[in-house]
């Protein structure tokens, strides 16, 4: 037997199909209870692991489908071997599906550095659950033995099955593949039908996080769709499998193009001015001839959105292409293009902020007054030649005592740290303005919105200019890109024509402009913020640890998280509080959870015991989404009782005049608290209230919450 068929052969065993089984009332029940044969199985380390990483998939879209189906799946770190684990549920049991509860459960479990050729084997399955034979069969089966037969069949195809996935025109050009930066796959569709739909060519992008289940069969769903319309369709799934995407003569060929995702389209550039139908990538498993019909209709309208070169959001298939882009409204545009800035800054302040910390930590917090600054040591002094410490102390008294360590190689370590940090801070707010401009234009806005950025920065415009920045240069960009040019120009557009053109006008207007206004709003702000005092301040505490429990992870979290951590380039005491605030109030939800399965753990499953054993530490992290394992299960009694102790903490910091100079870490970074006293008495004040809380609502329940 080769390698590739054992691989096919120990994908699926006796001992993980269970026939006509009650697993319990609620999702998370099955997904235990799978989770526990594969581990029984010796496939994963731990059933707990595998069972989280699936909750956490589940907390991205649900994973219930049309037609009494359900694939929980994910990659994780506690998988050993591509497995999958089979359940003919008796009752049913709800997954999220539109028409009801699932009957057949199947968890797809891919180790987190699995290779190509098992993935191959998982999406295989996944594409033979939207054909209604196989589904038939599986609920008439009467052993495991032909389940597992099935499952074997779909896993390992004939050689014509495979020649049937087979696009019908490969791309064999490097400059093609490297378009799209992960692997990519061209499904095939149906031949062309003459006289059928007006010999339309319609071509698809299908993405889903994980790349594994939800990706190809929604391709395979679209597939089926155009067959019964007729009509010619290719689709390029952007999942874990390497394979080929579409050729460059067929996208320029075709009439219309579907983006079903809920990540970015890899590439998206190459489908510009092609009319556009964007949406999740569920809908094209539960209406892919609704979808296909309105492609269709796209393809004849002139005002139908059209794709501007860029979109980077959850399902942002068309991103600033005007209303008609499926189920993708505006808001939801603004929302998307905004958080791709936030999640791109968030690296440059992590790593910057950091940094900083590890300065104060090893020079002093009195780095700062160093004369001629930090950089000056580092530019008069070297690791052969360190700085005269006594001296730096005798000229300014500040320097004096603890405000800088007595070691020289502590404070010119430190004054490194704090150097590079601050270079990799001042990046933020063109880091912001450069991805919200990405998220409108795609990498033609990315220039000019680092430049409307930098522009913010030295007009002291600050966060606030490096958002309106960052909108502008988008928008500008992607103006320069729906213009109809002649087609020899249209391979300078992108790199060279609108980075220039929308660098020039963005930047521009900011710097003639908009600049100064927006640097008085934002003076105007840092001086609210340091003239907040008594219950003033202490409100602002209570709204950033509402928002920051509100939705653990989510846009409301990460607003307030932004708002905390632009303000730390101000470095003053006012945005050293809020940043305390924020982190504090974050760090309580996992803590709360944890304290809550400790002492009342007849309240919770299992699976939710282990988690609040995980939560202890991802708390003290500051690693919020350790809570929603349980946010998911009971979010009725979960998210309030965090909220409540979000917003106690988050008082308490205000009221305490807590600081902190790193923008994460948790409990780790106790040298950038001032003091760390109080900040660990605020977050032990808002656990406490919170695990009270949410044990009480759930003592009281007058139905079980917990299986």
């Amino acid at each position: 037997m080769s390698t590739d068929t054992t691989a096919q052969a120990q994908l699926i065993t006796l001992q993980l199909v269970r026939l006509d089984a009650d697993l319990g009332a609620r999702k998370e029940d099955v997904i235990a209870a799978l989770a526990a044969n594969v581990a029984g199985t010796g496939r994963a380390t731990s059933a707990e692991g595998l069972q989280r990483d699936a909750m956490a998939r589940e907390a991205q879209s649900a994973t219930g489908l049309p037609g009494g189906i359900a694939i929980p799946h994910c990659r994780s770190e506690a998988v050993t071997t591509a497995t999958l684990a089979f359940a003919r549920l008796s009752p049913k049991v709800d997954f999220g599906a539109p028409d009801g509860g699932a009957d057949l459960a199947f968890l797809i479990a891919a180790p987190a550095s699995g290779g190509q050729e098992h993935l191959k084997l998982l999406t295989a399955l996944a594409r033979a659950l939207v054909k209604p034979a196989f589904t038939a069969a599986l609920r008439a089966a009467k052993t495991e033995q032909e389940v597992v037969d099935l499952v074997t069949d779909v896993v390992s195809p004939t050689p014509k099955a495979e020649a049937a996935t087979t696009p019908a025109t490969a791309s064999t050009s490097p400059s093609v593949a490297s378009q799209t930066t992960a692997p990519a796959a061209a499904g095939a569709a149906s031949a062309p039908s003459a006289g059928v739909a007006g010999g339309k060519v319609v071509v698809a992008v299908t993405a889903c996080p994980t790349g594994i289940a939800h990706t190809y069969m929604a391709a395979d769903s679209l597939v089926a769709a155009a067959e019964r319309a007729g009509i010619t369709l290719k689709v390029e799934t952007q999942g874990s499998g390497a394979t080929t995407p579409l050729p460059a003569s067929l996208i320029e060929s075709a009439d219309a193009v579907i983006f079903a995702t809920d990540v970015p389209v890899k590439g998206r550039e190459r489908f510009a001015g092609k009319p556009v139908v964007a949406s999740g990538v569920k809908r094209a498993i539960n209406e892919p001839d609704a979808m296909l019909a309105e492609a269709l209709t796209a393809s004849t309208d002139p005002q139908a959105a059209r794709v501007a070169g860029g979109g980077s959001g959850a399902g942002a298939g068309a991103a600033a292409s005007g209303a008609g882009a499926g189920d993708v409204s505006f808001w939801v545009k603004v929302r998307q293009v905004l958080l791709t800035g936030v999640s791109y800054m968030i690296p440059f302040v992590a790593a910057g902020g950091l940094l900083i910390a590890l300065g104060f930590l090893f020079a002093g917090y009195r780095v700062t007054n160093l004369p001629g600054g930090a950089d000056s040591i580092l530019l008069t002094n070297s690791l052969w030649n360190l700085p005269d410490v006594a001296a730096l102390k005798a000229a300014d008294p500040l320097l004096q005592g603890d405000g800088l360590r007595d070691s020289a190689l502590l404070v010119y370590l430190g004054a490194v740290f704090f150097q590079i940090g601050g270079l990799a801070f001042s990046f933020l707010v063109p880091a912001l303005a450069g991805y919200i401009a990405f998220g409108i234009a795609d990498r033609p806005g990315i220039a000019p919105g680092f430049t409307a950025g930098a522009v913010a920065v030295f007009s002291g415009a600050g966060f606030l200019g490096g958002i309106v920045g960052g909108v502008l240069a988008g928008l500008v960009a992607y103006w320069f890109s729906r213009l109809d040019v002649p087609k020899w120009l249209r391979g300078l557009m992108p790199v060279m024509i609108i980075p220039l053109a929308a660098s020039v006008v963005a930047g521009g207007l900011m710097l003639l402009f908009l600049g100064r206004p927006l640097a008085a709003a934002t003076n105007g702000l840092t001086d609210w913020l340091n003239g907040l005092s008594g219950s003033a301040a202490i409100l602002l505490g209570v709204i950033l640890g509402l928002m920051m429990c509100f939705d653990l992870g989510g846009p409301v979290n990460k607003a307030a998280y932004a708002f905390a951590t632009a303000g730390l380039a101000a470095q003053t005491p006012a945005s050293f509080q809020v940043m305390a605030a924020v982190m504090a109030a974050g760090m309580v939800p996992p803590l709360a959870m944890a304290l809550s399965t400790a002492i009342r753990p007849k309240l919770y499953s299992a699976v939710e015991k282990e988690n609040g054993k995980a939560a202890w530490l991802l708390g003290a992290s500051f690693i919020s989404e350790g809570a929603i394992p349980f946010a998911a299960a009971d979010p009725l009694r979960v998210i309030p009782a965090s909220m409540v102790g979000g917003a106690v903490t988050g008082a308490a910091v205000m009221a305490f005049g807590t600081e902190l100079r790193a923008p994460h870490g948790g409990f780790f970074v106790f040298f950038a608290m001032q003091p760390f006293a109080t900040f660990f008495l605020a977050v032990l004040l808002g656990t406490v209230v919170s695990a009270l809380a949410v044990t009480v609502l759930k003592a009281t329940a007058k139905t079980p919450v917990a299986a």
